[in-house]
């Protein structure tokens, strides 16, 4: 899948821009806070109909402007295709695709596959365990529509029973139906996260070794109460209820689940420096990448957002070996360094483009 031109209107600094790209590298060069970032958002916005960052809708458009506008044109499976959404004040979002409006953006997930690598992401080492189950969610979700469609019905029904525990409701014949639909649910969402967990472990583990070399072991490892013998959704809620009752929420349950993060037997977060926190986070997300791109049959599109920072010469070299592999397709990728960028272009070679940013303003660079 290639991004061929993207036209933003009042999207965070960014007040118009017009870009046409190349299909292989595109690089932003500029000093931080100038909005290389930005443009990197506002194309996972179009995939993902939510910015990166987690920024309200409100949040993304200019400061004094009403509305804001992202389009943009794609070839996607050789057939060229057009995406188009809009905010406004007041007013809910607006997505488009070839010029019809989505009734339900959940049916949008997955049909522009996209993973983006960033500082952020080492929340996902070192933040609360939310974090990796958004990080499962989001990438499962973008390859098996059955499972975003289970996750909805799961987190509702979570709703319900947490109102009805607010609302100090004791009978129990009220939460039967409810904890029913937890159950089918929960036990799909278990099984398919249990075996995408087994398979990024394996295309991790060799994406990290081709970054950090082979002197060092990892392993993810999906923790879950369901995996415990003998113990499905119904006979944790059943044991749980007078706790709930107390507590006022649902304790137990899949959306308690997480991935635990190892480096040599020991949990990244504790023993990992700054350079192997990166360097796991970056593997993780070509982990995701390589995932897509088998489950959907399609390239990602890969955003790259100032990937180099805090790793080693070493290491710098490595990353710059892998994403110049033919299997990369489009990129973007941003910098304050242009040595990284021009390094990364001459390796891969063929068609690239380069532009400089300055307050959100993109110009660009003749090569």
């Amino acid at each position: 899948m290639i991004l061929q031109r993207l036209s933003i209107h009042n999207f965070k600094n960014i007040s118009e821009a017009q870009l046409e790209f190349s299909p292989k590298i595109n690089c932003l060069l500029g000093n931080n806070g100038m909005g290389k970032s930005n443009l990197l958002d506002a194309i996972y916005y179009l995939s993902f109909c939510k910015s990166f960052s987690g920024a309200q809708d409100s949040m993304l458009m200019r400061r004094g402007e009403e509305f804001c506008l992202v389009q943009a044109g794609y070839n996607r499976r050789g057939v060229e295709e057009e995406l188009s959404l809009g905010l406004s004040k007041g007013k809910r979002k607006s997505l488009k695709r070839k010029g019809k409006e989505y009734t339900r953006l959940s049916e949008h997930i997955g049909s522009f596959p996209l993973v983006m690598v960033s500082p952020q992401d080492i929340d996902l080492i070192r933040g609360a365990s939310d974090e990796r189950r958004r990080f499962m969610d989001m990438v499962i979700s973008q390859s098996n529509h059955r499972y975003l469609d289970e996750l909805i019905r799961y987190n509702r029904g979570l709703e319900h029973r947490n109102k009805l525990l607010r609302d100090g409701v004791v009978d129990h014949s009220l939460y039967l139906s409810i904890e029913m639909t937890l159950e089918r649910a929960a036990d799909y969402i278990y099984n398919v996260r249990l075996q995408w967990i087994e398979r990024l472990t394996e295309i991790f583990n060799k994406y990290y070794h081709a970054i950090a070399g082979d002197d060092e072991t990892v392993a993810l490892s999906y923790r879950s109460s369901l995996s415990q013998p003998g113990v499905t959704m119904q006979s944790l809620l059943d044991e749980a209820r007078r706790h709930d009752e107390i507590v006022k929420h649902t304790s137990v349950g899949i959306h308690r689940d997480d991935i635990e993060m190892l480096l040599a037997d020991m949990p990244v977060r504790r023993t990992g420096s700054q350079g192997q926190c990166k360097t796991y986070t970056i593997a993780l997300r070509l982990a995701q990448y390589e995932f897509l791109r088998e489950a959907s049959g399609m390239s990602p599109l890969l955003l790259l957002d100032d990937i180099f920072d805090k790793l080693d010469a070493t290491r710098v070299e490595r990353i710059m070996e892998v994403v110049a592999r033919p299997m990369f397709g489009q990129i973007f990728i941003t910098d304050t360094n242009r040595k990284h960028l021009d390094e990364i272009m001459r390796r891969t070679g063929g068609d690239y483009r380069m532009w400089e940013v300055t307050d959100g303003i993109f110009s660009a660079i003749n090569i």
